[in-house]
């Protein structure tokens, strides 16, 4: 049985205070956080950047969903239209989907070689060693969810007109490829799950469950998130408050009624 919602509201709240703290101090203490979402489609990617993001100032804390490669990107080195994302000092950034596309629905899907695959899963321990030995704090996070639940879940988006835009044919064509995605997972975290930039898969399956569990360890992980708030004067105004003066708007039925 999943989670019910005030239950979960309860126990983020007081690791929202959390993560505007680590915020803070990431800010004072000039980091740069890159923090990378993966999983198979439906997950919950975007609930759990939500989570992690909802109560930061959006111009510290950015995320970063690219769309297809541009012809000119196609061309370069593949990292390079990443690199072009990460965070200088006091930022974090949040990657919904990374490089990683590269282990996992292009090869699934054929739109990169054998060849391009296991290149990039080469290079990746390496590029990622050059970031963090360069100082940024780098963490991987697979959501991991079983068929089952993504079905729901895209019946879900299919039912729901507010939700339909998250469904495109890769999706629809990737239910066809679970076990064929299993295997490219595999296959990327044997090449990729270093002492320097590990993998840590969480269970999706309850989405609220597993958004507090990836919270709780980012929290956990980050080297210290304390900072003193920034002390702000607020002097009494001096004066009465000004109302705010304007015409109103005439409502909607009296537009039409004219």
């Amino acid at each position: 049985m999943g989670m019910k919602r005030k239950e979960y509201e309860a126990a983020l709240e007081p690791m929202t205070l959390e993560l505007v703290s680590m915020a803070r101090w990431v800010k004072a203490a000039g980091a740069r956080v890159v923090v990378l979402f993966e999983g198979r489609d439906t997950a919950g990617k975007g609930g759990a950047i939500t989570a992690v993001r909802d109560a930061l100032n959006p111009r510290q804390c950015r995320t970063v969903a690219l769309p297809k490669p541009t012809e000119a990107e196609a061309g370069q080195w593949y990292f390079q239209r990443y690199i072009a994302h990460l965070p200088t000092a006091g930022e974090i950034v949040l990657f919904d989907r990374s490089w990683y596309n590269r282990a996992g629905v292009e090869k699934v899907m054929g739109y990169a070689s054998e060849a391009e695959v296991a290149a990039f899963l080469k290079a990746a321990p390496l590029f990622e060693k050059l970031l963090v030995e360069d100082g940024i704090l780098l963490f991987k996070y697979w959501l991991a969810a079983d068929q089952e639940r993504q079905e729901e879940r895209l019946r879900e988006r299919l039912d729901d007109p507010l939700k339909r835009w998250k469904l495109s044919p890769i999706d629809l064509a990737a239910r066809d490829k679970y076990d064929d995605y299993t295997s490219a997972r595999e296959a990327m975290i044997k090449a990729t799950h270093t002492a320097h930039a590990p993998w840590t898969i969480v269970d999706f399956n309850d989405q609220r469950r597993g958004r507090l569990t990836l919270v709780r360890d980012l929290l956990g992980r980050i080297p210290d998130t304390h900072a003193e708030p920034e002390l702000i004067d607020f002097p009494a105004l001096g004066r009465k408050p000004a109302k705010e003066k304007y015409k109103a708007l005439k409502p909607i039925a009296d537009w039409t009624a004219d």
